[in-house]
């Protein structure tokens, strides 16, 4: 996407099952039996896309991404769907879909307030709109990017990347947001993730919210950046008695089918 540099699709696989997860639990939520066209925005290496593809095998399936390598993954993953490079903070469909489906991307952008009525809008009469955003900045895992961040020599350039992301709303403001036009569905959900330790952690992070502040350091501020943060992360995540530390990462689903 536009809004930040280009992502690793194998280091964001590292973890596919943990990822594809929450993907799945919202796409059973979608009510519908059947659909002509799908969108699967922010469809990354196509994980989620072939959830969609398996729950709706006669539809035409549209993955949307504006990173290369993520699509080069997703086209080899499923040469049999179109895959289109576009920036989803401008995106308009060239004809009305009856799902969208948005699982992890939409936290990246601004102004939801506006953002959610439009890609509603963008949704065919009695289709979906599905969208799971990780719901995670006061955790552990994020305190500690940015106390790492305000730290170091670094500061000036760092301090405040973690402000690239947005702070989603409530489950409450979704739904008023929402409701007048469609019956929405808005739930939250708490996953507890066992890894093997604060390097597990910090390599699950390095693929989605570390970006913001890696991308700016030269390759050994870098090793120095995630050095500190492990070192960190190891007194938020202490090892459990069978060597696991578990990351807990909070996610905000809603599912509004348009009247």
């Amino acid at each position: 996407m536009s809004l930040r540099e280009d992502w690793s699709a194998a280091t964001y696989l590292r973890f596919e099952e943990e990822r594809t997860r929450p993907a799945a639990d919202l796409l059973a939520r979608v009510p519908l039996t059947d659909a002509r066209r799908v969108v699967d925005l922010g469809c990354g290496p196509g994980n989620s896309t072939e959830l969609l593809a398996k729950r709706f095998p006669e539809a035409e399936i549209v993955g949307v991404d504006s990173s290369p390598d993520m699509l080069a993954a997703a086209r080899e993953r499923m040469p049999d769907a179109r895959f289109v490079e576009a920036d989803i903070a401008s995106w308009r469909p060239d004809a009305a879909p009856d799902v969208v489906f948005a699982n992890a991307v939409l936290q990246w952008l601004p102004d939801h307030e506006t953002l959610m009525p439009r890609l509603l809008r963008a949704v065919a009469a009695g289709g979906a709109l599905a969208v799971q955003m990780p719901d995670n900045l006061s955790e552990p895992s994020h305190v500690a990017m940015a106390e790492v961040a305000r730290d170091g020599a670094w500061a000036a350039r760092i301090a405040h990347a973690g402000e690239q992301r947005t702070a989603i709303l409530s489950a409450e403001a979704y739904f008023d947001l929402l409701a007048p036009y469609a019956t929405v569905d808005v739930w939250r959900t708490t996953y507890v993730h066992p890894l093997d330790g604060a390097e597990a952690i910090a390599g699950w992070c390095r693929a989605t919210g570390l970006r913001p502040y890696l991308d700016p350091l030269d390759p050994d501020e870098r090793e120095r950046f995630l050095a500190l943060y492990v070192e960190r992360l190891r007194a938020y995540y202490p090892e459990r008695a069978t060597g696991k530390a578990l990351l807990r990462f909070p996610r905000l689903f809603l599912v509004a089918t348009r009247r």
